[in-house]
C-alpha cells in the first residue's frame, strides 16, 4: 500500500524523498496545476541541513543558497544588542543555509520527479476530505476542472498548510489562524550586503521590526547579492487582517514610512525596502497546539500541524524534521496506525513548546527587553543586559526548539541507511 501525502510543499516533498529513500511507495496530492518558485528567504538550520544531506541534496543545497556564519540583534536605533556564530560557526557539524524558498522547492519537486516519476505526483488537485476504513484511509480528491476522485493508501498525510483541509476535517470548529496583530512585508533587493555577507540580522523590537539577510553569494563583479528582508509592524487587532498567502502584493506607502529613519552605519533600511521589484504582505499568524494530529490512519506534519511565527527561522526546518521522523516510524513500525501514534509521540510535545516560545518573540526578545529598559538607545549593552544573560536565552531557544549544538553533534541519524 502507499503513503498518501496531501500537499507538494517543503514539508510533502520532503515525505515523498524519504519514503523513497526507504522504499516506501507515495503519491504526492499538490494543489497548483504547476509547481512554481514561490516565495521569498528562508533559513535551514543545521539539524534540517543534515537531512537534506542525508538525502543527497548537499552539493544543491551550496548551489542555491549561502551557509550563514553569524546571527546579530540591534536595536531600533541600529545599535549592536547581540551576535552569535550560526552553523559551521558555531560548532556544529552541518551548516545553517539562507536560502530561497521557491528554490528550495524546485530542488525538492524536481527532484522527486527525477527520483519517484512523474506519476508519484498528482498536480491541479486538492485532497478536501478522507475516509478511515479498517486497512487503509480513502482521501478524496477533487480537480481543478471539478471532477471528484478517490484514492487509496495504508495512511494519508495532512501536508496541506496552515489552510489545511485534513486539519479542517479533523477540526471542523477550530475556524480560522489566530493573528498576531503585526503584518510582515517581505521581498528581495538586489544590493551589497551587510557585515561579513553572511549575517542574519534583526533590528527593533516587538511591534516594530526589521529582519533582513542574504540569500546569494556576492557578485565577483557588481559586489552585489540578493537580500531578503522583511519588515513587520503592529497593526490594530480590531480590523482584522486579510487571508494570508505568499501572492499579494503590497504599496511601499504601507510601511515604508515607519522606516524612513532606520539609516544605520551598517544598513540602510528604506534604500533596501525600495530596491525591491515586488513586496508581499503577510500577515503573522498560528494556531493553538492542538491535542492529537490523529485521526485512525491520518496525521498532520508541518504547517498542517503546527504553524508557528516566523521569529525562530525554524518553520521550514520543522517541516523537514517531521517528514525524516515520519520515514523512521514507517520503517521501524510499517505503514499503520502504531507509526503514526510514534510518530506524534516524540515530535508534537516539541513542536507544542516551540509554538509557545515564539509567541514570547522566540530569539527576538532580547530584543524587547532593551527597547522596554531604554527604547534601544545605549552606548554599551552591558550596562543594560550582561552577555551572559543573552547567552542563556539564546541557548534556551535552541534547547526548546530542538537544535543544541552538542546534542545534535552527538544524535545518531534519524534514519540510518544500509550500504
Amino acid at each position: 500500500m502507499t503513503v498518501l501525502i496531501a500537499g507538494g510543499g517543503i514539508a510533502g516533498l520532503s515525505l515523498a524523498l524519504t519514503c523513497h529513500q526507504i522504499g516506501v511507495p507515495c503519491k504526492v496530492i499538490e494543489a497548483a496545476r504547476e509547481v512554481k518558485p514561490l516565495g521569498v528567504g528562508i533559513n535551514l538550520q543545521p539539524n534540517a541541513v543534515r537531512e537534506l544531506m542525508e538525502l543527497g541534496l548537499g552539493p544543491q543545497l551550496g548551489q542555491i543558497g549561502i551557509c550563514t556564519k553569524a546571527f546579530a540583534l540591534y536595536s531600533k536605533m541600529g545599535r549592536l544588542i547581540w551576535e552569535e556564530p550560526r552553523g559551521e560557526a558555531a560548532g556544529y557539524n552541518w551548516p545553517q543555509y539562507s536560502l530561497h524558498r521557491g528554490k528550495l522547492q524546485m530542488l525538492l519537486f524536481e527532484t522527486a520527479l527525477e527520483r519517484l516519476g512523474e506519476r508519484a505526483i498528482l498536480t491541479g488537485a486538492n485532497v478536501v476530505g478522507y475516509a478511515n476504513e479498517p486497512c487503509r484511509v480513502t482521501a478524496k480528491i477533487e480537480h481543478r476542472d471539478g471532477q471528484i476522485e478517490e484514492l487509496s493508501g495504508s495512511v494519508l498525510i495532512g501536508a496541506d498548510g496552515v489552510h489545511s483541509n485534513v486539519r479542517a476535517q479533523m477540526y471542523p470548529d477550530e475556524g480560522d489562524a489566530l493573528w498576531s496583530g503585526n503584518i510582515l512585508w517581505r521581498a528581495t533587493t538586489r544590493a551589497k550586503p551587510f557585515g561579513n555577507g553572511a549575517t542574519m540580522a534583526m533590528a527593533g523590537h516587538a511591534t516594530h521590526k526589521f529582519v533582513t539577510y542574504p540569500i546569494s553569494e556576492i557578485d565577483p563583479v557588481t559586489g552585489l547579492a540578493d537580500i531578503n528582508w522583511i519588515a513587520e509592524l503592529s497593526r490594530d487587532k480590531a480590523e482584522g487582517f486579510r487571508r494570508e498567502d505568499y501572492s499579494r502584493e503590497a504599496a511601499l506607502e504601507e510601511f515604508l514610512p515607519e522606516f524612513e529613519g532606520w539609516q544605520f552605519d551598517w544598513l540602510n533600511v528604506p534604500k533596501i525596502i525600495r530596491g525591491a521589484e515586488r513586496v508581499y504582505e503577510y500577515p503573522m499568524v498560528d494556531r493553538d497546539p492542538l491535542p492529537t494530529w490523529r485521526d485512525g490512519r491520518v496525521s498532520l506534519m508541518g504547517d498542517a500541524a503546527h504553524v508557528m511565527y516566523p521569529t525562530g527561522s525554524n518553520g521550514a526546518s520543522q517541516a523537514i524534521i517531521d517528514a525524516r521522523k515520519l520515514g523512521r516510524v514507517f520503517k521501524d513500525r510499517g505503514l499503520n496506525e502504531k507509526a503514526l501514534y510514534a510518530y506524534e509521540d516524540e515530535m508534537r510535545p516539541l513542536t507544542e513548546r516551540t509554538i509557545l516560545a515564539n509567541r514570547g518573540q522566540g530569539p527576538g526578545y532580547i530584543m524587547e527587553i532593551v527597547e522596554q529598559k531604554c527604547g534601544g538607545n545605549f552606548e554599551k549593552i552591558e550596562d543594560v543586559l550582561s552577555q551572559e544573560e543573552m547567552a542563556a536565552f539564546a541557548s534556551k531557544y535552541k534547547a526548546t526548539a530542538g537544535f543544541p549544538v552538542d546534542n545534535l553533534n552527538a544524535s545518531p541519524p534519524i534514519i540510518p541507511i544500509c550500504t
